[in-house]
This record gives C-alpha cells, structure tokens and sequence, in this order.
C-alpha cells in the first residue's frame, strides 16, 4: 500500500494552510478535514484540497494510502471545514478504472504544491501511466449529507 510520510517541512506548510483554512481564507479550494479516529475515536484534523468534476466534488490523497484515508474508510463519514461554516459528507470511494481523468484534474491544479508526490507523474503523462499509478491514490467523492 503506498504512503508517503510527511516531512518536517511540509508539516509546517500543512499546519499553515490548515490554520488559514480555519480561519476562512481558503488556498486553491483548501478545506479541513474532519474525522474521527479509527483506534482513538478523537476527531482529527488535516488540510485537504477539494476540487470539482462534472458537477461532483472529490479529494484525492496525494500521499496515498494515510491515516486521514484509512480513518475517513473507517468512519463512513466526515466533515469539511471552511472558517466558521461546516459540512458534513459521505465519502464515496472510486474505483481505480475511473481514477486516471481526476488524477489528471488534480495534477493540472495542484501539482506545484503537491506534484513531488506523484513518482514523476505529469498531468500530461500516458493514459497507461495514470491508469497503472490509480491504485496508490485513494479519491472519493464527496456525497454531502
């Protein structure tokens, strides 16, 4: 299972955006994540990027398989936060097969911050290329409550 542990440096970028986030200012669609822990049942918060497909909302976890995603699979539900306003949502995961197009939105609109994460990815790469990478990248669409 691919997963990509955060480093100190990126922490402290995280625990930025996730701080402006809070507060309101959202960087390039940038919502807190809410859920509740799988072992610990605390709540647990992390940055995430929100983007839009045909009228649906998705996240993608750039870093694969991590704790927010296991804890998100575990809780069948979560919260997305933007300063004072909260939604609550139902996570719906996608398959690998319909993985590649929302990888490739996600690349053409974050891969400045987050493109070291994809192995060499590109939004431009092979369809084959995508396809073949799909199953490190957990995305679920958002189902709001």
């Amino acid at each position: 299972m691919r997963y990509l542990a955060p480093k100190r440096a990126t922490n402290a970028f995280n625990e930025f955006a996730k701080w402006l986030t809070a507060r309101g200012i959202s960087l390039v669609g940038s919502r807190v994540l809410a859920v509740r822990g799988r072992k610990s049942g605390e709540v647990r918060t992390t940055v995430v990027n929100v983007f839009t497909h045909e009228g649906s909302r998705y996240l993608l976890a750039p870093r694969g398989h991590t704790q927010w995603v296991r804890n998100l699979r575990a809780a069948g539900e979560g919260e997305l936060r933007l300063g004072r306003r909260t939604e609550k949502f139902t996570p719906v995961e996608v398959a690998d097969a319909d993985k590649p197009q929302l990888i490739r939105l996600y690349l053409r609109k974050w891969a400045w911050e987050t493109g070291a994460f994809f192995d060499g990815l590109k939004a431009d790469s092979p369809e084959s290329d995508i396809a073949a990478a799909a199953p490190g990248f957990p995305v679920f669409r958002i189902v709001p409550d």
